[in-house]
C-alpha cells in the first residue's frame, strides 16, 4: 500500500498512512489485530466472516474500529480488510496511486 509505514503506539505495532493508524497488530491481544473501517464496510466483514471480524466495544466500533481474531481469519478477507482500512485513512492524493 502506497506510503504505509510500520509503527507502533501503546506497546503494539501498527501500520499508518498519512500519519493516520489504520490498523494494529496485537490489540487487544497476542490473537487479534484491528483495522479501521468504515461502516458499510465493518458492516459486511462483521456479517461474511463473523467468526474472524467483530466491532470494538463502545464509540471506538461504532467509529468503525474492528477487531480481528487472526486465527479464524483467512489471508484474502484480512488483504481485502487492510486494503479497506488504507483507504479510509490515506490522504486524498494518494486514493487514485
Amino acid at each position: 500500500m502506497p506510503q504505509a509505514v510500520e509503527s507502533s503506539h501503546m506497546g503494539h505495532a501498527d501500520f499508518r498512512v498519512g500519519g493516520k493508524i489504520f490498523a494494529t497488530l496485537g490489540y487487544p491481544d497476542a490473537d487479534h489485530g484491528a483495522v479501521t473501517l468504515p461502516p458499510e464496510e465493518q458492516a459486511y466483514f462483521v456479517t461474511a466472516h463473523a467468526a474472524a471480524f467483530t466491532p470494538a466495544n463502545g464509540a471506538w466500533g461504532r467509529a468503525g474500529s474492528t477487531i480481528v481474531r487472526l486465527a479464524k481469519a483467512n489471508r484474502k478477507a484480512v488483504e481485502a480488510a487492510l486494503e479497506a482500512a488504507w483507504r479510509k485513512r490515506a490522504p486524498k492524493r494518494l486514493l487514485g496511486s
